[in-house]
């Protein structure tokens, strides 16, 4: 039994994924404080390969040519700031994996949470009771049988 699950437990670790950056030894930079802003960078902004992968953890060659723009850009004594308004200007806000919030993505940061008020107040509404009629000089009539007005009528009929 113990054997079984030492064998499932190491099948389990092998199909694990495992995480790991696509940053090659040869772009990591002799200083670690510009390493480490690198890297900051390069987990905000997209990979246009992959899409929904940052380019920190992208194989694809167009990462790597962004992780060089990034890490060139901070060597030439570029801000964090500058480095991403010169990719957004060079590729669009399609580069950055968190949009920024601004007129024209107004749009893409406020349709879930209206998507979910609205479908929260619908279900709300669903649930809810039905809402009493006003009965306005005898113009209602009040079931007397238990199984409603359709058991009136029935028994009219007969």
């Amino acid at each position: 039994m113990q054997r079984i699950r030492l064998a499932l437990f190491a099948i389990m670790l092998a199909l694990m994924p495992s995480v790991s950056h696509a940053v090659q030894p040869d772009e990591i930079m002799a200083d670690p404080a510009q390493e480490a802003r690198a890297r900051n960078l390069s987990r905000e902004l997209r990979c246009m390969v992959c899409q929904n992968q940052s380019i920190d953890d992208s194989d694809a060659p167009l990462a790597r040519d962004l992780r060089l723009l990034v890490r060139e850009r901070i060597a030439a004594g570029f801000t964090d700031q500058q480095v991403m308004d010169f990719l957004v200007a060079r590729y669009g806000e399609f580069v950055l994996l968190k949009p920024r919030v601004e007129g024209q993505t107004l749009i893409l940061w406020l349709i879930p949470p209206l998507a979910l008020l609205g479908g929260g107040s619908r279900a709300v509404a669903r649930q809810s009771p039905p809402q009493a009629k006003s009965c306005k000089r005898g113009g209602c009539v009040i079931p007397t049988h238990p199984r409603g007005r359709g058991a009136d009528r029935e028994a009219d009929r007969r």
